[in-house]
């Protein structure tokens, strides 16, 4: 994966606009890949489901908690990408209480197809997901490369520990 150009993909989100007003004051608005990854040093973890334990419990809290050592170290920025749709991406961020992870819903789950990390984890009722893994991309191209050991479908078991935010950021400041 290291040296290969991150797929060119339209995400649809959803975003606050208090012009909107009422209870609910978000409006669609599409982002490409180059809006996410063109020009910045960022990281890139995708993980199987929005509000699932490990994602919810480890992968994302300490990737917000540990932010400022990826600053530190030339990351511009951090994203979480899940094969979910926007309204759950923005939910799971809400009950996160993120404030440094931006999150990126890759509803059809296009962009994770792209980089051969779809999977089906249809025994866990899930369909298909994204394979948990993280990236460092620098203007669009991925530079280092972390993937679960075990990459394959209705996977018995969810691998975690190479897309971790600290063998991540350890691996940066190696480099």
């Amino acid at each position: 994966m290291q040296g290969r150009q991150v797929p060119q993909v339209t995400f649809r989100t959803r975003v606050r606009d208090e012009s909107i007003g009422g209870d609910n004051p978000f409006r669609w608005q599409e982002m490409t890949s180059d809006d996410y990854f063109k020009g910045k040093k960022v990281v890139l973890f995708s993980l199987p489901g929005a509000f699932t334990p490990t994602c919810s419990t480890f992968q994302l809290p300490d990737f917000e908690k540990m932010f400022g050592e990826f600053q530190e170290n030339g990351v511009d920025a951090i994203y979480c990408m899940s094969v979910n749709d926007s309204f759950v991406m923005n939910a799971w961020a809400k009950s996160q209480n993120l404030a440094n992870v931006g999150v990126i819903p890759d509803g059809s789950g296009e962009f994770t197809r792209k980089m051969g990390m779809l999977v089906a984890k249809d025994n866990l009722g899930f369909g298909y997901r994204s394979w948990r893994y993280a990236a460092l991309v620098d203007d669009g191209v991925v530079t280092k490369w972390f993937e679960e050991p075990g990459y394959a479908d209705n996977h018995s078991e969810d691998p975690y520990g190479e897309s971790s935010p600290q063998n991540v950021l350890e691996n940066i400041k190696a480099a």
